[in-house]
């Protein structure tokens, strides 16, 4: 499916491969990326190692350059060539064991360190998770992740004169992030409902993809949540205890009923570091009831 449509300037024809590219988050972390988006805006890239943002900041002019660029059209042709040819590809899981012989795995974590175009980690935590998701695409195995996103993601350091730590939380913009909203069957933004005390809170969902992984994202910055809970998804690992909590039921709870709404039968459940427990609760209490127990 082609992702240009997300995209506020058309691309001109011949280009539609950039978007796709751009979106690949398992794609963009090779190191054979950096020579197409180098060739597209080489300081952009350098600063900001988001292929979403270049091609959101570039100008028409720049593009239709590009276009017109026969060195960079091969340049082009030849990512989109090796994307297709990995996608494409038998895969371990496709070769070794029949798909109905294992069932959608469900990978809850709070953190994914895919790229640097998505900071939404801090660190081997998030590798790791990371790093699981590129692995499963690889191997082609049924999995899908489940996550938060962040508004401020992570603290960035620094160190003043006096040697104290400085930290910064720059802005997660998510039009200028290699995500796209999660769509229900009318074309609806799918949102996910979790009761609160004495209130709903209303969590906009979104999709990354990395290679033949679908990783959901869930966010509190709706317009229609009180401003208190707005912040829930502010920051990883920011806030008091409480806070915390909220996030752990938001990804756990609200990331189970994201998975049902979308038909997502998972069979097994892996809660990266327990962060996801209320998943498991969340389960236990959907089957109970499915099954007539109190």
């Amino acid at each position: 499916m082609s992702l240009q449509r997300f995209l506020p300037p058309e691309l001109p024809a011949g280009l539609e491969d950039l978007a796709d590219l751009a979106f690949d988050l398992r794609w963009n972390a090779c190191t054979t990326a950096a020579d197409l988006w180098q060739a597209v805006d080489p300081e952009l890239w350098e600063t900001t190692r988001n292929p979403v943002m270049i091609i959101e900041s570039v100008s028409h002019t720049r593009l239709q350059e590009l276009a017109s660029d026969a060195g960079f059209m091969r340049l082009l042709r030849k990512a989109a060539q090796a994307s297709w040819s990995y996608l494409e590809a038998d895969t371990w899981m496709a070769q070794t064991a029949k798909k109905e012989a294992l069932g959608c795995v469900a990978y809850f974590s709070m953190e994914f360190g895919l790229s640097e175009s998505l900071p939404i980690y801090s660190g081997g935590l998030g590798m790791l998770a990371g790093d699981h998701l590129k692995t499963a695409s690889d191997l082609g195995l049924p999995l899908v992740g489940v996550g938060l996103l962040y508004q401020q993601g992570y603290f960035r350091q620094s160190i003043d004169a006096a040697g104290e730590q400085l930290a910064f939380y720059p802005f997660n913009d998510p039009l200028l992030l290699p995500v796209i909203p999660v769509r229900d069957d009318s074309g609806e933004w799918l949102s996910i409902e979790l009761a609160f005390p004495g209130r709903t809170l209303v969590l906009r969902t979104w999709l990354a993809q990395v290679g033949r992984i679908r990783l959901y994202l869930l966010d509190s910055n709706d317009p229609r949540n009180d401003p208190r809970d707005r912040s829930i998804t502010a920051e990883l690992y920011g806030g008091g205890p409480e806070q915390r909590l909220q996030q752990e039921m938001v990804l756990g709870i609200a990331g189970w009923r994201l998975l049902a709404a979308l038909g997502e039968h998972c069979e097994v459940l892996h809660l990266n570091e327990g962060h996801a427990a209320f998943a498991v609760l969340e389960r236990v209490r959907t089957e109970m009831k499915d099954n007539g127990l109190p």
